[in-house]
């Protein structure tokens, strides 16, 4: 079996992937990760029968992950991600089916494992098949939000206990290093990051423009994003300290951030209430009931996974309605395989307004800044 795994992979590695034509090529690519996905259920499976037998510690290994870092030459992180990977596997059929047969990749895989905890264990054999098929038919990041919504439903009291430790564990470093250098490190809870890396995101956003006016004043029409001034990386720490600087000249009593909850009613499969922020971010009832005074709450009711009939107001955000029922909607630019959030897209006419489109529900969608300049009629 090893060698004729081995002889398999020397045929492809023979190959010269630049001589093929682009759907070839386009195939290749993409056979190529449903089959590292059907290689990990084979793993999967030859981890557990090894671990359930012990073989490991004939070596007088530790524990099992230590050996089989050692032996396949990895990280002790990457084994033991494995090792965790095959023990949750064994007990997920459906799971692990879909897996063998390509259908989910590892990162899919993983979610679940992650999602199979034993105080809901047994909701999980329960509604694993829902989930899986829930994998097939989402975008990625749609999934992991279905996986959130799940465990908060099936497990009230583990969320909001695992809410208030991600509350607890937030910790923020600043050492100075030599030459006076800054290092920062920390982690923060979903609400307080939210605020935090929104704020962020609109500032770089702002140096961004200003960059982009002042390279283009340069270079014209030629004018690229290696032209300015400063890097992605280089505007959020300039929107740090920007934020600081800002903090330390505001005005006495002025009004603090106000996070955005939103509040899904009938959400598809998952009856019942459950909050988000306005990136989309899952987070408990408890997480949102702190900060119910300065934050601002809306109601959304979907008459199906693609009509939203109806968008409560909200205190201090009289207008937008239409809007935000398309961003709550879409969640994301629409282009494929664009992740760009909501808060940064653009909404298009899908019929242009030149040619009688409507400016309804139904006739908008996301589109980011980039793909709405590439569709034909873009200033629609």
């Amino acid at each position: 079996m090893e060698r004729e795994l081995s002889a398999v992979i020397d045929s492809y590695l023979g190959e010269d992937p630049a001589l093929l034509d682009h759907l070839s090529l386009q195939e290749l690519v993409v056979d190529l990760q449903r089959q590292s996905s059907r290689l990990a259920a084979v793993r999967a499976r030859a981890i557990s029968a090894w671990d359930t037998r012990g073989m490991w510690r004939s070596d007088g290994s530790k524990s099992p992950s230590a050996r089989l870092a050692r032996d396949a030459g990895c990280s002790p992180t990457r084994a033991h991600r494995e090792l965790n990977r095959a023990r949750k596997l064994s007990t997920m059929a459906v799971a692990a089916s879909a897996l063998a047969g390509g259908d989910l990749s590892v990162d899919h895989i993983d979610v679940l494992c992650r999602a199979n905890q034993s105080p809901v264990a047994n909701l999980f054999a329960r509604d694993e098949q829902v989930l899986v098929d829930q994998a097939k038919l989402l975008r990625f990041e749609d999934f992991v939000r279905t996986v959130q919504y799940w465990r908060h439903l099936a497990d009230d009291e583990t969320s909001e206990n695992d809410a208030t430790d991600s509350h607890q564990r937030r910790y923020l470093n600043a050492s100075t290093t030599s030459g006076g250098i800054v290092d920062l490190q920390g982690r923060l809870d979903p609400i307080n990051g939210e605020i935090v890396t929104a704020e962020l995101a609109r500032l770089e956003r702002a140096m961004f423009e200003t960059d982009w006016a002042q390279a283009r004043a340069t270079h014209g029409d030629t004018v690229t994003t290696n032209h300015l001034a400063r890097t992605s990386s280089q505007r959020l720490a300039d929107a740090l300290v920007e934020m600081a600087t800002r903090s330390s000249a505001v005005v006495a009593g002025s009004q603090p951030a106000r996070p955005l909850f939103t509040v899904l009613v009938d959400y598809e499969t998952f009856a019942g209430r459950v909050c988000e922020l306005a990136n989309g971010t899952v987070i408990t009832p408890g997480q949102a009931a702190q900060w119910l005074q300065p934050a601002n709450i809306e109601r959304i009711v979907f008459d199906s996974p693609s009509r939203i009939i109806d968008v409560g107001r909200r205190t201090r955000l009289f207008t937008g309605g239409l809007r935000r029922a398309i961003e709550v909607r879409d969640r994301r630019c629409t282009s494929p395989g664009c992740n760009t959030p909501a808060d940064q897209c653009q909404i298009d006419h899908i019929t242009e307004w030149s040619k009688g489109g409507q400016t309804t529900q139904t006739n908008g969608r996301l589109l980011c800044p980039t793909h709405n300049r590439q569709r034909p009629g873009h200033k629609t």
